[in-house]
């Protein structure tokens, strides 16, 4: 299969999975109800109306870093549009800063408790610095590292779509719905980092 059919494909499931997130959380659950239902122990400091607003924010700009990132791994944009690519790259870098920080507000609350904040915390913090070591290679002309610092921090725009996807597969067998999400934000992490390894290697042997 040629690259370009996998990036036909790549931005055919982007294009799905933006309009199932937009129509999941501003349509059919925009009180995140379900969500909400399934937390216990919350933090006094907890205000619906707030944490509501800025998870609108965090699902939009998230939606945002997915379709930027998703049309900057282009060939023929990254070398006949240099200056939409790089502009489209900073869009993506601001995207991916403003997920790290409402997702920051929000790791508190988190499902879990600190065992699940933790990770979240942790991702707020490197998922940036990808972005940036990204940027910095391609300022550099180091174009292989460059690319591969954003497809490693690209598959972390799937964070949610791997929590859900192995939490629900747990919650479904019967495991508890705080215990499935748990294992959800750890296992995604290890997904997300094996999955994008594997697409360098992949690329590596096809040059």
């Amino acid at each position: 299969m040629s690259i370009r059919t996998l990036y036909k494909m790549l931005l055919l499931f982007v294009s799905i999975y933006i309009i199932y997130t937009f129509v999941d959380n501003y349509i059919l659950d925009n009180r995140a109800s379900f969500f909400l239902e399934q937390k216990i122990d919350l933090r006094d400091s907890f205000h619906l109306p707030v944490w509501l607003d800025v998870m609108y924010v965090h699902v939009f700009v998230a939606c945002l870093a997915t379709l930027s990132g998703a049309v900057n791994f282009s060939r023929g944009l990254a070398w006949h549009k240099r200056k939409f690519h790089r502009i489209n790259g900073y869009v993506y870098a601001v995207s991916v800063m403003l997920v790290s920080l409402t997702s920051g507000y929000l790791a508190p609350y988190a499902t879990g408790g600190k065992l699940v904040s933790v990770p979240f915390n942790l991702v707020n913090l490197f998922w940036p610095i990808m972005v940036a070591a990204a940027i910095i290679h391609a300022r550099k002309g180091r174009l292989d590292k460059h690319q591969n610092w954003m497809i490693r921090s690209y598959l972390f725009c799937f964070t949610n779509m791997f929590i859900h996807l192995i939490s629900d597969v747990l919650y479904k067998a019967g495991v508890g719905y705080t215990q499935s999400y748990t294992i959800g934000v750890y296992g995604s992490i290890v997904v997300n980092l094996v999955i994008a390894e594997s697409i360098i290697r992949f690329l590596r042997r096809r040059r």
